[in-house]
């Protein structure tokens, strides 16, 4: 009955439509989780955290008030117009279609190394597609390094995706130590996507120089200066071992107080509906747990990553950039997560499964929901078609896991 329930949800995470149910993804998640109640595969009880066993309990309420508080920071700085403001200079100083190009992977990468790359990409895309089109650029380079620039970026730390998000709650690995392994990664991912994006769009990018014209600003300052305060404090706090998540919560909470403007407005940039598919994830996650699916499920993958440390950190890594495009990304750090443990170097296998889960997405149109929400936000200024995007998305992945995964290894080698 669970693999049934989750085998139907993941028609819908998958982004599959069934003609006579219109459910989008957040939709599926929660058909799917109440399947999993009404069944009595999970138990009311274990949804709402009635539970004395923690590990009984279906929600991970940690990773939603990590989520919940740096997008309620992100809200505040787009209300101060912070990502306009940062997108807006990196284009001024960009005087060639080809730099402007390595600016805006970079800016993506930054900020979304620091906020939720979704949330990145959902205040940035609007910004370069005015500025391409005013310079008459060909807009699919620029928006392919929004999305593969904050997917390769947000590598970096936990806050910088959903899934890095999960991979903290279970692992119990501390904020410094993993930015410390992860941050060349990152660093080495983005250049490879700024580079990648030059080669293939070589011929359709000038080496002429131009003048970008960004959008007229109105920022709020005393807005601004609070929420990067804020945000500077929290990520102290992150260094410093505080829990994450209260201290997100509290540092969303405190702009929110401080802010002076009526929280309505920022309190609706929030994206309640992703959390709602979170929950609803964990509750479907759950039940395959609770029935052992999952357990068979890392049986069957097993002879895969039998054998010595390298062979297994090898294995586990081809599986997770496999599976989390077939899974999607997030469902498939769910599963996982519960296997880490048991191997042979459980940190460098959390640090694989975040690198792989994180760069999947740059592999197709619909691996990660920045890709979606940027081409998106694209439709009617561009086509990128599932096989367009793939001829770029292969050779950046491949190339980018590659050397993410060797760093990874020689990191591991050299300060255990």
């Amino acid at each position: 009955m669970a693999l049934g329930i989750f085998l139907f949800t993941y028609i819908f995470i998958a982004g599959a439509r069934l003609p006579f149910l219109k459910l989008d993804r957040p939709g599926g998640a929660l058909l799917g989780a109440t399947l999993m109640v009404v069944a009595g595969v999970v138990t009311p009880a274990e949804v709402f955290g009635h539970s004395a066993d923690r590990g009984q309990q279906a929600i991970d309420m940690d990773t939603l008030v990590l989520l919940l508080g740096m997008m309620l920071l992100a809200a505040y700085l787009s209300q101060a117009k912070f990502f306009r403001a940062a997108g807006a200079k990196a284009l001024r100083v960009a005087h060639t279609p080809r730099l402007l190009l390595v600016a805006v992977t970079f800016v993506s990468a930054v900020l979304s190394a620091f906020l939720v790359n979704d949330t990145v990409c959902l205040f940035l895309t609007p910004l370069v597609l005015v500025v391409v089109e005013d310079a008459r650029l060909p807009p699919a380079p620029y928006l392919l390094a929004v999305c593969m620039g904050s997917n390769s970026g947000s590598v970096a730390t936990f806050t910088g995706n959903p899934q890095n998000m999960l991979i903290q709650g279970a692992s119990g690995l501390g904020y410094a130590r993993f930015a410390g392994y992860m941050a060349l990664p990152a660093l080495l991912s983005t250049v490879i996507v700024a580079l990648s994006l030059l080669f293939i769009f070589r011929k359709q990018l000038p080496s002429t120089r131009f003048t970008a014209h960004p959008p007229p600003l109105d920022v709020d300052r005393k807005l601004l200066t609070l929420a990067l305060g804020v945000l500077l404090g929290v990520v102290v706090a992150f260094f410093a071992g505080l829990p994450m998540s209260w201290s997100a919560l509290a540092g969303g909470v405190l702009v929110m107080t401080l802010s002076g403007h009526d929280s309505r407005e920022a309190l609706e940039r929030v994206d309640w509906v992703l959390l709602l598919f979170f929950a609803s994830l964990f509750v479907v996650v759950h039940g395959v747990h609770k029935a052992g699916w999952a357990e068979e499920m890392r049986q069957l993958f097993s002879p895969l990553m039998a054998g010595p440390p390298w062979r297994e950190t090898l294995g586990f890594a081809f599986l997770t950039l496999v599976a989390s495009n077939l899974f999607s990304n997030v469902p498939f750090v769910m599963l996982a997560r519960a296997w880490v443990p048991a191997m042979q170097n459980p940190e460098l296998a959390w640090h694989v499964l975040a690198l792989g889960s994180t760069l999947a997405g740059n592999l197709t149109l619909v691996g990660s929901v920045a890709n979606l929400i940027v081409f998106e936000a694209a439709r009617g200024k561009t086509h990128m078609g599932f096989m367009d995007y793939l001829r770029v998305g292969v050779p950046v992945t491949l190339l980018s896991f590659a050397v993410g995964l060797g760093v990874l290894l020689a990191e591991h080698a050299f300060f255990p």
